[in-house]
């Protein structure tokens, strides 16, 4: 969610820097901070709190230079302290980082030992000391840059300055997103496009393993594993500032469904420890008497949220071996819902502005309820209407279908379902190691499902002209036929219902026939065989199956018309995993049938009206 904006040219650098990090508020941040090379020296410039601190900080220590690195932070490695926020500086070297280094403690234990002196808390921190440790043995920057990020494991977007070379900013990629700006006599990096649109609309994507050299004539990119210089295409921002945000995507649900790997793992980075067998929220107030005294969770929502309440149902039951509700927040009110102290409620909302879901959480407080919301917008009304509140970090969705900020609220209440079974000691150490040691892995297996995108394409061209569809699934994944059947209506407008599976058979089976396709969700899990006796109910009415199932089930595969192939991951991580080509087959359908993707018709992204 950080945000990072390097700069180096003829101007003055810090407004630069400044009106670049404004305009990536919209990542979430909790402090904010400027280096710039000024009379041979790094000049640091840090304020806790939003940008108008850091601005009034420059006013009354102004700095100079044209060369320099800016930062927003959202702390997870230490509190959200001036000595914590970013750049960090070591000798001549500041360093600004996005993303996360797995293995610090270990590498700050070796600094240590041979004499480094640490000034934070963070894991950024390390990369200062390791790249100013490569400079004193002689190496030049890139290459200091270079042999410090091969000691590192993790994620990791970073922009270096080094107050020796004024003339240079250098950076590398792994797993966060990080641009080149290309100006004229002037260029920029930062964190994504709308840092650096109103200077140039030319920029160069990094890839992953990628560190460059950039100058203000040119820029030099190699490979970080063997060094070997490689080139990437410049790309021409031909749209609107909105528009250009899109980063190459011919619409932003495409887009927001590429970046689920990387929110998935902001969502839980800095919060799960696997060693420790825990989940943390600092910003959860909830007292150990809190949570002792719950006796029941209800879960108020609306539309895809709420599919991720069911998802979170099962998890919640699972972790704390409490009762849970999922109530549809337009409904809650207007019943008479029997609540009290002993009960928490949990709003979700991506926007965090659902008029219906803000009314649920209000009438939950007036009726005495410990109450919590997970949502996607730092500061929303709901967030401020609850009595804590736990963050995705999604980052700003803009397609009208949601899809990262589905698989980011089912993550927060993975988590949630961990830290609540921990400290009410119904689940052990043993086991949430075992769960989070999943979680870390769901990441990966999202990016191997998004790799069937031109394979889901062909696939939905061939079922582009259906009238209805059917989804099934059964337990954990009863939601995702939900929400797989709702992605179909809301974008493409054709009908589809999402039903658990075990129902057909009570009903909607009558509209099984060879013109209306089933889409069945059967990764393997404890109603792996039940589906399967669905599935066969379905064939034999000769209906047309469209299964999604793990790559190495030859079992399903050869009896159903066509399959999606997922990676094996635990039941836990099915929901978050198998959702993804569903959102995939929904695009496709509507791109191949011309409909507005991102804007579908008689649909707001945040319905802040009843």
């Amino acid at each position: 969610m950080c945000g990072i904006i390097g700069y180096l040219g003829p101007e003055q650098a810090a407004p630069i820097l400044v009106e670049g990090l404004r305009r990536l508020e919209y990542r979430g941040y909790d402090s904010a901070g400027l280096a710039l090379v000024e009379g041979g020296a790094i000049q640091l410039r840090r304020a806790v709190g939003k940008l108008r601190n850091l601005d009034k900080l420059l006013l009354e220590q102004p700095v100079h230079g044209s060369v320099g690195i800016g930062h927003t932070r959202w702390a997870t490695h230490g509190r959200p302290t001036e000595m914590n926020a970013h750049p960090h500086c070591v000798g001549t070297v500041a360093v600004v980082h996005n993303g996360i280094i797995e293995n610090h403690l270990e590498l700050k234990a070796e600094l240590r030992e041979r004499g480094h002196v640490f000034a934070s808390e963070t894991d950024t921190e390390v990369y200062a000391h390791l790249i100013d440790e490569q400079l004193q043995k002689g190496l030049d920057l890139p290459e200091a840059v270079r042999q410090s990020a091969k000691q590192v494991r993790g994620s990791y977007a970073i922009a270096v300055v080094d107050s020796s070379r004024p003339d240079r900013l250098v950076v590398a990629k792994q797993q966060s997103p990080l641009i080149i700006g290309l100006g004229e006599g002037e260029n920029f990096a930062a964190s994504d496009i709308p840092a650096v649109i109103a200077h140039t609309r030319n920029v160069v994507y990094l890839e992953d393993g990628d560190f460059a050299q950039i100058e203000c004539d040119k820029v030099q990119i190699w490979r970080i594993d063997d060094g070997q210089a490689v080139e990437r295409a410049t790309t021409h921002i031909g749209w609107s500032a909105v528009a250009a945000e899109k980063g190459g995507f011919k619409h932003f649900m495409l887009k927001e469904i590429h970046e689920q790997s990387r929110a998935i793992t902001d969502t839980f980075r800095g919060r799960a420890s696997v060693e420790q067998g825990d989940v943390f929220f600092e910003e959860l107030r909830l007292s150990a008497e809190d949570l002792a005294a719950i006796t029941r969770i209800v879960v108020v929502a609306c539309g895809t949220s709420w599919h991720a309440g069911l998802v979170g149902k099962h998890y919640l039951e699972a972790a704390t071996r409490l009762p849970v509700e999922v109530d549809l927040a337009s409904e809650f009110r207007y019943r008479d819902p029997v609540i009290d102290g002993q009960t928490l409620v949990i709003a979700i909302s991506q926007s965090g502005e659902t008029a219906d879901t803000l009314a649920a959480i209000v009438e939950a407080k007036a009726r005495g309820a410990k109450t919590a919301a997970i949502c996607n917008v730092i500061g929303s009304s709901i967030a401020r209407a609850s009595g804590d509140v736990v963050y995705t970090h999604a980052g700003p969705e803009i397609g009208v279908a949601s899809t990262k900020a589905f698989t980011t609220q089912m993550v927060a209440l993975y988590l949630l379902a961990v830290y609540l079974g921990r400290r009410r000691g119904k689940l052990s150490e043993d086991a949430a190691r075992t769960l989070l040691t999943t979680l870390a892995q769901v990441p990966s297996a999202v990016e191997q499902a998004i790799t069937l995108n031109w394979h889901v394409r062909d696939v939905a061209r061939r079922y582009m002209d259906s009238q209805s569809a059917l989804y099934l699934g059964r337990g954990l994944l009863h939601p995702i036929a939900l929400e797989g059947a709702l992605k179909l209506k809301e974008i493409s407008y054709i009908h589809a219902e999402g039903y658990a599976a075990g129902e057909m058979k009570h009903g909607p089976i009558a509209l099984v026939d060879e013109h209306t396709p089933t889409v069945i969700v059967a990764p393997r899990g404890p109603s792996y065989e039940k589906t399967l006796s669905n599935l066969q109910e379905i064939l034999a009415r000769r209906g047309h199956v469209i299964a999604v199932g793990q790559a190495d089930d030859d079992e399903l595969r050869a009896v159903v018309h066509d399959y999606l192939a997922l990676p094996a991951v635990e039941p836990w991580a099915a929901p978050i995993v198998a959702v993804v080509p569903l959102q995939l087959f929904a695009y496709h359908i509507a791109d191949l049938k011309g409909t507005d993707v991102d804007q579908p018709r008689n649909l707001a992204k945040s319905v802040t009206v009843e």
